[in-house]
């Protein structure tokens, strides 16, 4: 038996924290030489280098699932670009930093596939991250995402340190972030839809609704990150992303979140507004490599399991 890992997770109450959890309580997934320590905003400011060391210092990690950020979707990072930036750039450093201080052997930080270049050509892989400036909608957010890669390289080169990052493609599911001025495409989507529902007006959809993305279940996510935790040993980072043929419209993404509604009313498209980039087309060939036959959870059955959450924990979901 291999020596107890102590396993920290910034924004462990967040979307992707609260799936890693539910995973760890199948059998097929916890291991006993594991202890899970889940830190929210409420355990620390992680911009305060000092709240940072404190929270180390009292959970001495061996490990850590670095999910803490400023995060939100394309409009709230149009209006606070520069927020996105000098906030995450705190939140990072000082984890990785305090990371290496304490000695801390592992450290997966989590990326996006939206820190991307705006122009290039598809699909886009973990070689092309620096190829040119990410989409002016969010390049605040995209810049200080991009710079945990290259501390990573930094902190192997100067130290022999394995930190590492993952990259999904959009993820959501249960305990996502349903603010309606915050939150990413499908949650957003479904609290618009069941209000809408519910007052009986019309649903509506940002912009033309053409733009294609790639959409990971958090519980999918989840079981990557485990097996990341665990088996990849790489500085490099990995895309985690469904494959490329499961790319989808924004349009039929919002048809299926209406029909688990019930929603009958038709859905008008507000072409007015802002379609932020039209694909990031994601590779992943080297996930591919790694785990051949990993199953993700059909678009269908995860937003209808979105869905159903969302409307079974209404009252206590984030909004």
């Amino acid at each position: 038996m291999s020596s107890t890992k102590r396993i920290v997770v910034t924004g462990g109450s967040g979307l992707v924290g609260k799936a890693i959890a539910k995973v760890l309580e199948d059998p097929e997934y916890k291991r006993d030489n594991e202890e899970w320590i889940f830190l929210s905003s409420k355990d620390a400011d992680l911009r305060n280098p000092v709240e940072v060391k404190a929270i180390f210092d009292k959970h001495k990690p061996t490990h850590v699932i670095h999910l803490a950020a400023m995060v939100g979707g394309l409009f709230h990072n149009m209006a606070k670009n520069l927020d996105f930036l000098r906030n995450n750039l705190l939140i990072n450093d000082n984890v990785l930093n305090t990371s290496f201080e304490t000695g801390v052997i592992k450290v997966i930080s989590c990326l996006s596939t939206c820190i991307f270049p705006d122009k290039t050509s598809y699909p886009i892989d973990e070689t092309m991250i620096h190829n040119g400036p990410p989409h002016d909608s969010n390049f605040g957010y995209s810049y200080a995402k991009r710079l945990i890669d290259v501390q990573n390289r930094g902190y192997f080169e100067q130290h022999g340190k394995k930190y590492t990052a993952v990259i999904p493609c959009n993820v959501f599911g249960p305990w996502d972030n349903y603010n309606l001025k915050d939150s990413h495409v499908i949650p957003g989507l479904i609290h618009k839809f069941y209000l809408a529902k519910k007052c009986g007006d019309v649903g509506t959809v940002m912009g033309t609704g053409k733009p294609l993305r790639q959409f990971i279940y958090s519980l999918d996510l989840a079981k990557l990150f485990l097996w990341v935790l665990r088996d990849y040993d790489e500085v490099a980072p990995i895309i985690l992303s469904v494959d490329e043929k499961d790319e989808v419209s924004i349009k039929a993404v919002a048809d299926l979140i209406a029909t688990n509604l019930g929603f009958e009313q038709p859905l008008k498209l507000d072409e007015t507004k802002a379609d932020g980039q039209y694909k990031k087309t994601a590779s992943n060939a080297k996930l591919r490599q790694y785990l051949p036959d990993f199953k993700f959870t059909p678009l269908e059955e995860a937003i209808a399991e979105s869905v159903s959450w969302f409307v079974q924990n209404y009252d206590k979901a984030r909004k």
